[in-house]
């Protein structure tokens, strides 16, 4: 696939079926993440891996936490958190992982370790892989974020959702590069 094609056409794909990605075509996803920017050569990011039985694992802790979040919580809505990893095959959950640098503030590292995600996300595109970066409540809870074995300077920034696009996948809308771009002349 043209580079210029992946840049411009990848969409997140919600629906997501089985095949999971092969273990090759999770090795390219990685190599793919580990090409981000990353001032000072931290890097500031490391990834887990969630798959069959896992994802109702996961669903149970995504309900506990909720339960201690909210000990009123309808059944339902338990019901539902329960239900959010079996929405595709594989989940790859990308975690932040911080480090005390005198050069390097957080917020680099943060975005360091979100252009890993993005490049994840490319890389599925590029293989005719589905995914979705997704987060919500449950993403930033640390009680969720201790049982995933998260230290405190780590923190979820998403669960990408991988899989194969059921029915295929959608063309992405037509944005005009003018309605976000302005040229700065100089101060007033």
């Amino acid at each position: 696939m043209d580079a210029l094609d992946l840049l411009l056409n990848r969409v997140s794909v919600t629906r997501l079926v089985d095949p999971a990605p092969t273990d090759a075509q999770l090795d390219l996803l990685f190599r793919a993440a580990l090409r981000a920017p990353d001032h000072g050569q931290l890097r500031p990011w490391r990834f887990l891996t969630i798959q069959g039985e896992a994802r109702e694992r996961l669903g149970e802790l995504y309900a506990e936490a909720l339960g201690l979040r909210h000990p009123d919580a309808a059944e339902e809505a338990l019901r539902k958190a329960r239900k959010m990893p079996l929405r595709a095959p594989m989940m790859v959950v990308v975690v932040a992982r911080v480090l005390s640098h005198a050069k390097v503030p957080d917020s680099e590292q943060l975005l360091a370790a979100s252009c890993a995600a993005h490049g994840l996300l490319l890389a599925a595109h590029a293989q005719g892989l589905g995914a979705v970066w997704r987060t919500g409540e449950l993403a930033y809870d640390r009680h969720v974020a201790r049982q995933l074995g998260l230290t405190e300077n780590e923190q979820v920034l998403g669960f990408i959702y991988l899989g194969t696009p059921e029915g295929g996948t959608r063309t992405p809308p037509e944005l005009a590069p003018r309605d976000f771009v302005s040229q700065w002349s100089g101060a007033k």
